[in-house]
Order: C-alpha cells, then structure tokens, then sequence
C-alpha cells in the first residue's frame, strides 16, 4: 500500500531533524579548555628581582615564553616586580584573570605559593629553584652545581696557564654572587669543588653584591678581586653580573657568565657561560599546560642538558685544547656518576 505524500514528507524532514541534532551533540563534545578545542593556552610568568633585560635568567626564561607563543600559539604575559613582596599581588592577579599556567621564577615567593595555590585549583602553578608541595604546583629544580663543578674546573686549569695573555700564572680565581643564600651558594659550592678537583691550592676569593640589580657594585668587587690576583671571575648576581663583566674587560681578564650565553657581551673576555636552560624548561612547562598534564618535580641537569658550558665561541682558541678536553671528560664522570658534585640545598 503507498504511503500518503504528506506522511513522506514528514517521515523526511523528522530523519533531518534527528540527523542535525546527533551533528549538534558530536560538536558540543569536542568543546573544553584543551588545544584541540581551538582555544589557547593562557601562561603568565613573574620574573625574578631585577627582571627583563639582565640578559642572564630573566631574559632566558622569557625567550622561552615567546617560544611558546610562536609556537604553540599560547596567549602570554610577563609581570616584572619591583620587590619580592609583591610575589602575593601578583600570583593572586594572574589566577583571578584565569590564566592556566601562572610560573613565577623568584624563588622568594615559595611562601605565599604555598598559601595561594589552593585557593586556585583550576590554575597550574610552577615554581624555579625551590621544592613547594601542593597538587597545581609544579617545582623545576637544575643542578646548577654541576654547571659550576666544570666552571671550576676550566678555570683553574686556565689560571695557572701563562701561554694565555693578560693572566699571571697564579692559582687565584674569584666568585661574585648576588646573595649569600643556599641558592646562589649551590654555584659557589660546585665552582670550588671543580677548581680544587683540578689543583686542591687553587684559592677561590669569594664576594657578595647585595643586590641583583646593581652593575656598579659588581664591577667594584671584580676590580677588588683581580688586585687580589683573581683572574677568572664567576659571576652568579643577574644584572649585577654585567659590572663584574665589564670589570674583567677593563682589566683584560675573564669573566664566567651564568644562566645564559653571556659570551657575546665582552668577546673575549667572557671565558665561558654556565648555561641554565630556564628557556627549555618554561617551554616544556607551556607544553605540559596545553596537554593539561603536569610533574610535581622537574630537574634538569648536565644528564638532560639543562646546564651546560656555552660553545665558548669566543674564546676556544685561546685556550689549551688539553683543557677543555679535560673538561669534557669531566662532565662524562658526573654524567655517569663517577663524580659527586654537592649540592648545599639538599644539606
């Protein structure tokens, strides 16, 4: 029997009906706040004292914020303290404006982290240098201690090497740091540790800036150094580092740059740089944020490449190539556990 025309049409348009209604639902499904959704990323970070510009730590760990934003498209923000006391401000400011990744690189705000993070759950946060436990709380830990251990080393295998102009053959060489605390300390540790692994009469002069941000009073150390016949400064003290650069220029000997490849800054004069790869871990973390899966710790040492001595472009061919290729050697015994570099914060 055939069915009436208008009973048809009806039956037609219901199976259109319920097609385009199964097509509504399947699109609703593929909504939330992961990348396939087609929304981006939001990261903030908060810089440390001193912030952007200092061309060692901040700047490192920006490079790899704008990493993320080329690459994965995330939406970024970069907040510059003037203080440390204003790490509460701005950590509740960022998660209020829904930011899914806020990562603050001073670790003077562990504290008010602690106290903070709960109150977001939904906001992943993260953490430099420092181990603060909670479940949106990401710590990022380097073994700088290891960087400074081949520092060390190649400095006192270069202090006492008078083929290479302007040094004096005598085994002194110098540290500046930015604080004296565990953390800027941990550099300070390893250097020593490397110079006397190389010769136990090295003598490491040691001196303390005060400041992160005070150019000036590291050049005024360096220069009180290299009177005291240092002529290989390692400098740990952000942009206060730039004076003990400038001060190794004047009086033409080296400098040790950190955090990133300070070589560029006084060709020739920069020995080497300990690189800490604050760049590839926020990178990593950006990448973490928009799988929406996180590690409670993350460290990186000269295993996982996150330190390293720069490519010395500068200054390889001033020097011995025994020296360096003592210096590689070295770095394989620490990588395979033969050497033990310690490490103060975990004292």
């Amino acid at each position: 029997m055939a069915i009436p025309f208008n009973k048809r049409v009806f039956a037609v348009m219901t199976l259109i009906l319920v097609l385009l209604l199964a097509a509504c639902s399947s699109s609703e499904s593929s909504g939330g706040s992961d990348s396939s959704s087609g929304e981006k990323v939001k990261i903030a970070m908060i810089t440390s004292e001193g912030g952007l510009g200092d061309r060692s730590y901040n700047d490192s760990g920006n490079e790899g914020l704008k990493k993320a934003s080329d690459e994965l498209g995330a939406e970024v923000k970069v907040v510059e303290p003037q203080d440390v006391s204003e790490g509460e401000k701005y950590l509740t400011q960022l998660a209020q404006s829904g930011f899914d990744l806020v990562i603050t690189l001073d670790l003077g705000h562990e504290k008010v982290l602690k106290e903070i993070a709960p109150q977001y759950p939904d906001t992943q946060f993260a953490i430099f240098n420092t181990v603060v436990e909670g479940d949106n709380i990401t710590s990022v830990l380097f073994h700088e201690h290891e960087g400074s251990f081949l520092a060390g080393a190649l400095a006192a295998l270069v202090t006492q090497d008078e083929s290479v102009n302007n040094l004096n053959g005598e085994k002194v060489i110098s540290f500046v740091g930015g604080v004296d605390s565990p953390g800027i300390n941990k550099f300070l540790v390893g250097y020593e540790e490397g110079a006397k692994h190389i010769d136990p009469e090295t003598k490491v002069i040691v001196g303390y800036s005060n400041s992160f941000s005070d150019p000036s009073k590291g050049k005024e150390i360096t220069l009180s150094q290299i009177e005291q016949k240092a002529d290989v400064i390692y400098q740990v003290a952000g942009a206060t580092g730039e004076g003990v650069i400038d001060g190794a220029k004047t009086k033409d000997v080296f400098a040790i740059g950190v955090d990133s490849d300070q070589d560029y800054i006084a060709e020739g004069n920069v020995l080497t740089s300990v690189m800490k790869r604050v760049d590839v871990a926020v990178f990593e973390l950006s990448k973490a944020a928009q799988g929406g899966s996180y590690e409670s710790i993350i460290e990186l040492g000269l295993k996982e490449n996150g330190v390293q001595l720069s490519e010395m472009k500068f200054t390889k061919d001033m020097i011995n190539p025994d020296h360096i290729a003592k210096v590689e050697e070295i770095k394989e015994q620490i990588i395979n556990g033969e050497i033990e570099v310690t490490d103060v914060t975990k004292q």
